[in-house]
């Protein structure tokens, strides 16, 4: 195992040197599916107070760690797990999980039941026993005030299903809170923010502070770097199933974590070169849902993005283009024809693709293969004129396209939920990117991959432009649309209220003025109107 060191982060009591400290001991822990080592020979510690991050490209072992942890696994014979010094995994014993937390990366939400009975599935220590007349007001009240601590609310009696997902994550990690007996035990948390923007990330942030002042170990997994950075005491990194570094946050920078996840350097932005095409899509005064008047173009070969803070109306206007949610007001035009439908069939028809937020739901058919998700958006030229597929060319397209997108493993028969993440988003996108869109509408793209996965999907997105497709990319990350984007549209309030120009593009400016902090007069170079040329990106 590597060198562990230890420093306290900010806000965080530093956890103790000793090993009597250390709540989770792991220790030789391994994990065989069949011929694949998922988990080799893993250990680390977590000590009371402390927070650590495990990083790791996907299919690194993290995932396959927290389901071991959780029990679904049952790790090698070898293994060994303890907490507050007893055995929880010893010789292949499935693991007992008392005293050990879980928010997992796909939630583990119940969809048709509302958020009163998710929090009741797994009760607090001061939530009713179930032998006690069911109080529905009482419950209602409880449940909303879990949801307010993290700076939000909603309608605690929607089906899950009908939560978008910021507020699914929200009741999930409600949820874990919730059920916590005090401290000495141990919270797991995968991906935690992924779907969650400022204020819910901090209201987080505060809540894992609090439990680790107050003596709980913590597991964070994330791939936001910044907050792996600014949260954890220390990191262990994963790569191919093994422990690569186990090392203090004081001794890392940005980059440097970068290089211990990735084993190497992964090249930062994206150059989309300059742009000289004509308007490829005009939005006039688009209204619906949370979007209350949005006017916008984008370029032939141009890269926009859109950010705005959650509510802002960011998170529905691609959307609202495409045509999954209804407009109620506005017009939209795609090469000069206007979409008069405004359904996802006619957008299809104009030339538009659209990559959805949640590509579990709505992106992709989890259970089918690699080449089936492929194909499925555009199956014609794959047709013989029986209607039939011609399953040769079909599988020529998949092979063909699995190593465009330097698929791992290159198994297009593999069914998706097989694949990593990462390598999950490759696959829907690249099936977008294989109808040749006029128009490519991209709703958090990167969310929950890694960062060498994530150099990938800005490759294939800077590629798009570069052959002649407008690209409007929707996102909650600062950091991405400041690395692939010619300029970036601000929301605030149902309305584009800024225009960040590539000169001035910065990650600090994106958040003043999603915040309205920022009183920059029009003639200002950082807020510009909208107009048929745009600067060219600075690929120096």
């Amino acid at each position: 195992m590597g060198r562990t060191l230890t420093a306290g982060a900010p806000g965080v009591a530093s956890p103790g040197e000793s090993s009597r400290d250390s709540l989770l001991v792991v220790n030789g822990l391994s994990k065989t599916f069949a011929a694949l080592r998922a988990l080799d020979d893993v250990s680390f510690t977590v000590g009371r107070g402390e927070i650590v991050a495990v990083v790791g490209q996907n299919g690194s072992g993290k995932s396959t760690l927290v389901k071991v942890l959780a029990g679904v696994h049952e790790p090698d014979p070898g293994s060994s797990v303890r907490l507050r010094g007893r055995e929880l995994a010893a010789g292949g014993g499935s693991l007992a999980p008392d005293g050990l937390h879980f928010i997992h990366q796909d939630l583990g939400l119940v969809p048709t039941l509302n958020t009163i009975e998710n929090l009741d599935l797994t009760p607090g220590p001061n939530r009713r026993p179930k032998l006690l007349p069911f109080n529905r007001a009482a419950e209602r009240r409880d449940a909303r005030r879990l949801i307010e601590r993290f700076g939000t609310s909603f309608d605690v009696d929607l089906p899950i299903s009908g939560l978008s997902p910021e507020q699914r994550t929200i009741v999930a990690i409600a949820r874990a809170m919730n059920d916590w007996a005090g401290p000495d035990e141990v919270l797991v948390l995968d991906e935690p923010t992924a779907a969650l923007e400022g204020q819910e990330v901090e209201q987080l942030f505060t809540a894992v502070r609090r439990a680790a002042n107050n003596g709980a170990g913590v597991i964070f997994i994330s791939h936001r770097l910044d907050e792996v950075i600014n949260l954890a005491h220390r990191v262990v990194a994963l790569r191919d199933g093994r422990v690569v570094a186990d090392v203090s946050t004081s001794d890392l920078d940005h980059r440097r974590l970068i290089r211990v996840i990735a084993g190497r350097d992964v090249k930062g932005a994206v150059c989309v070169g300059d742009v000289r095409g004509g308007v490829a899509i005009a939005v006039d005064h688009l209204a619906g849902g949370t979007v209350r008047d949005v006017s916008l173009a984008v370029h032939e070969g141009e890269v926009v993005g859109i950010y705005g803070l959650l509510g802002s109306g960011r998170e529905q206007l691609g959307q609202l283009i495409y045509g999954t949610l209804r407009r109620t007001t506005g017009r939209i035009s795609v090469a000069g024809r206007d979409l008069r439908r405004g359904d996802p069939r006619d957008a299809m028809a104009s030339g538009v693709a659209f990559v959805p937020s949640d590509r579990h739901r709505d992106g992709a058919v989890m259970t089918l293969s690699m080449r089936e998700n492929l194909t499925l958006p555009e199956l014609a030229p794959l047709t013989s004129k029986l209607g039939a597929v011609r399953s040769r060319a079909e599988g020529r397209e998949a092979h063909h396209w699995a190593s465009r997108i330097q698929l791992s493993p290159a198994e297009p028969e593999r069914a998706l939920q097989l694949f990593s993440g990462g390598n999950q988003q490759k696959v829907v996108l690249a099936a977008r990117l294989r109808t040749r869109p006029r128009v490519l509408i991209l709703d958090e793209p990167t969310q929950g991959v890694d960062v060498a996965a994530k150099s990938a999907l800005y490759d294939l997105v800077g590629n798009a432009a570069q052959d002649g497709a407008s690209v409007l990319v929707s996102s909650s990350d600062t950091e991405e649309l400041v690395q692939i984007c010619n300029r970036v549209l601000v929301m605030r309030d149902g309305r584009v209220t800024a225009e960040v120009d590539r000169e001035h593009l910065s990650e600090e400016l994106l958040v003043a003025e999603s915040l309205g902090l920022t009183q920059a007069p029009p003639s200002d170079a950082k807020v510009l109107k909208l107009r048929g040329e745009h600067d060219a990106r600075d690929c120096s």
